[in-house]
């Protein structure tokens, strides 16, 4: 019986991991679809749109039904960070990135975002929602491996070198469709772009933590997100895109760009981002943007024919090593603290939903605790009471 209580709990510590590994391949399946939705014609500004429409009706049923005891009140503040959200993320993060992908490839801009863990841990610093201790080997392996990570991220942009032929493929043969277009893309352009885009997401992840502990309530915020990032992308859009043939829409590559990046990329990211933050920090959810990078690598050799340079290897290698030590780092930040301790470093939300099925499933299979205040330290690391 007490091998079922642990089950549970090892399965609820592990949850975030998995939950953000199978996201990373969502976005790099979103990537590639996108791609090859614009080079169809496909204005990313109309995407925007359509992207947040389909997320707020697929996300907005199951959060009418599903939070509908537990929904906080929509209040001025907590209107105010959506409005907010909805801008940082929906619009100016993925236009930013849409027209930077167009200047480079998905490749390249897959590459980019691996700069937002990096800027993540030093907002959540700065805002003093993460804790460093370079005394202790986490705090130092949180550090190395931020470094890390803009080291492999510095080395994949400045250093191409010679191409690599991973499946066989001739340089000639590979990127035959596609060389006449890389002539023209404005790369410096575009890497100012994505670089932008990581800092509107990286201050994305910033503020939705803020704002989960105003408004408790993942898929209501999720919801909200969508909505207002829909009618705030909605307006730019109608600035930008003066074509009105831009919105027409078939049953090809670009409605299912809108739908896949719609669902998958908006709908379930943010709900899951917004879980695996509540739980364990901003930090901890960047921490997996590089995975996405080499799966769109492999899928852009393999669907649009791009080219894999030595630089992107030996940097996607760098980057993989930053992060298992940022990883390794926030896993060492849950040790079973002293009430004293607790108290000091609340700068996380309680896990409440670990807490309640964790203790749930020991008071079921083994009776009432004797000691409750040693299982609540144990499953518990936000000092909460």
């Amino acid at each position: 019986m007490a091998v079922v209580a642990q089950t549970i709990e090892m399965l609820m510590k592990v949850k975030p991991y998995f939950a953000m590994v199978f996201l990373q391949f969502g976005f790099a399946g979103m990537f590639i679809i996108v791609m090859i939705a614009m080079q169809q014609g496909m204005s990313h500004w109309v995407l925007v749109v359509y992207r947040h429409l389909l997320a707020t009706l697929a996300i907005a049923p199951f959060a009418f039904v599903l939070e509908r005891k537990i929904r906080p009140k929509l209040t001025l503040s907590v209107f105010l960070k959506v409005m907010l959200l909805g801008l940082l993320e929906p619009v100016i993060d993925q236009n930013l990135y849409y027209v930077g992908m167009k200047f480079t490839s998905a490749t390249f801009a897959s590459a980019t975002n691996n700069v937002i863990p990096a800027l993540t841990f030093i907002m959540a610093i700065l805002f003093r929602m993460e804790r460093v201790n370079l005394r202790q080997k986490h705090g130092l392996a949180k550090v190395i491996g931020t470094s890390l990570t803009v080291s492999g991220a510095m080395l994949m942009t400045l250093y191409k070198g010679p191409i690599v032929d991973i499946f066989g493929y001739s340089p000639e043969s590979v990127h035959r469709h596609s060389s006449a277009a890389s002539s023209d893309q404005h790369w410096a352009a575009g890497t100012l772009m994505l670089l932008l885009c990581c800092v509107g997401w990286s201050a994305f992840f910033i503020v939705q933590s803020i704002t989960l502990k105003e408004y408790p309530a993942e898929l209501s915020l999720t919801s909200l997100i969508c909505f207002t990032g829909m009618v705030e992308g909605g307006i730019v859009a109608l600035v930008m895109e003066r074509d009105l043939s831009a919105w027409a829409i078939a049953f090809d590559f670009k409605l299912l760009a809108a739908v896949y990046s719609g669902v998958v990329g908006s709908g379930i990211a943010y709900y899951v981002q917004g879980y695996v933050n509540k739980v364990k920090g901003p930090v901890f959810v960047t921490a997996f943007t590089p995975l996405s990078m080499i799966v769109t690598a492999i899928l852009g050799v393999v669907l649009l024919s791009e080219q894999v340079h030595l630089g992107s290897l030996l940097g996607a290698c760098v980057i993989v090593m930053g992060l298992y030590s940022v990883v390794w780092g926030k896993s060492k930040d849950d040790p079973v603290l002293t009430s004293g301790e607790s108290s000091k470093l609340n700068t996380e939300l309680p896990v409440v939903c670990e807490k309640s099925i964790t203790k749930s499933a020991h008071d079921f299979l083994n009776g009432p605790s004797v000691h409750p205040e040693i299982d609540v330290l144990k499953i518990s690391h936000s000092g909460e009471p």
